[in-house]
């Protein structure tokens, strides 16, 4: 039920419940409608409308979101954009005008093709239940305020059907990005996840995630995705009043964030670099399920290494993996200190006591 809605669900007559099927999300199998911005990418896409022409998109969206009265008003709405440029454009119109009659005639296309006046029909009608940035879409459940009488909600995670969003810049080749190691922390297993993130953060995150600049728009770590960040859901209730409300009760309790000591002294194992790496390490690498099968927590099994071979060479801190990877922008890493700390005991052969 939408914890919005004030909907009483023992209210409801079963015999008029309907069972979800394919269609429930895949309904606009052939016939899309798409969007105006949609169509216009297309069509510049695939050279229809030449992309040189300055504000063309932005014109002709504005042309095509507009209600008429009639298909001749549109047209005739759509075919003065010609006189826009003629006065605002003169130069550019003068060596391009056959560009922009050619633009304008493929703008009416599209009008045709999304707005039908004697139906009734535009693009707006019959929406495409595939997504959720023009419509409701797969929001109209799965948008974090759906919730069952456990207050578990309709789950609202973005690869439930599709990747992470990832934002790449000009000169990047990033295809995937790596969500997270280690196994997945207890509280993300809770259906109401998505929408109580933000409040929960603290410095277990870093155990699995890269978390510089946390819900800022930078892009520069997992934590700081302008793809989620930056966009406006209009659809989904993370907001909601009467979720919050809910989500509060679900918190989990602050996190028991263990101290690293004070070094005094050489650092051994014992003495500062277990402890050190079982604060910023464990979480991926201990135990049997150690990520890599590299355990970090005890002597043994750091000097061991993992599925890379040995991780630390006593006397040798820059041929030493552990290192390599802690200069580079990793899940937990050390700090400036704590990192002259572990080259220091490498360097000094790696002591246990």
């Amino acid at each position: 039920t939408d914890v919005e809605s004030g909907f009483d669900p023992s209210t409801v007559d079963e015999s008029q419940l309907k069972q979800m099927d394919c269609i429930t999300c895949h309904n606009r199998i052939t016939h899309s409608f798409d969007a105006p911005y949609k169509s216009m990418d297309e069509a510049m896409a695939k050279g229809l409308i030449d992309p040189s022409i300055p504000l063309i998109h932005h014109k002709a969206v504005k042309a095509l979101v507009t209600r008429y009265t009639s298909r001749e008003e549109a047209m005739a709405a759509i075919a003065s954009i010609e006189d826009e440029y003629k006065q605002d454009y003169s130069d550019f119109y003068s060596q391009n005008g056959q560009i922009i009659k050619e633009a304008i005639v493929e703008i009416q296309v599209i009008y045709d093709r999304t707005v039908f006046h004697e139906q009734e029909i535009d693009w707006t009608t019959y929406p495409n239940n595939l997504g959720h940035m023009d419509s409701p879409g797969c929001f109209r459940c799965h948008d974090g305020k759906h919730l069952n009488q456990d207050d578990e909600a309709v789950r609202l995670e973005c690869n439930i059907c599709h990747a992470i969003p990832v934002v790449a810049k000009a000169d990047d080749f990033l295809t995937t990005i790596e969500i997270s190691r280690g196994p997945i922390p207890e509280t993300h297993l809770n259906p109401n996840w998505i929408s109580m993130h933000n409040q929960v953060m603290g410095a277990s995150c870093s155990n699995c995630h890269t978390t510089k600049d946390p819900g800022g728009t930078s892009n520069t770590s997992f934590c700081s995705n302008s793809a989620c960040h930056g966009n406006a859901f209009t659809f989904a209730g993370f907001d909601a009043p009467a979720l919050r409300e809910i989500i509060k009760s679900q918190l989990p309790p602050p996190e028991l964030e263990l101290e690293i000591p004070l070094l005094i002294g050489d650092p051994t194992f014992n003495n500062y670099i277990g402890i050190l790496f079982t604060v910023k390490c464990a979480k991926c690498h201990e135990g049997e399920s150690a990520s890599q099968d590299l355990d970090l927590t005890t002597f043994a099994s750091a000097m061991a290494g993992g599925e890379n071979g040995r991780v630390i060479l006593p006397g040798s801190a820059a041929n030493s993996l552990l290192v390599q990877i802690q200069q580079e922008d990793h899940f937990a890493n050390f700090t400036n200190d704590e990192l002259d700390n572990v080259i220091h005991w490498i360097e000094s052969g790696a002591p246990e006591d």
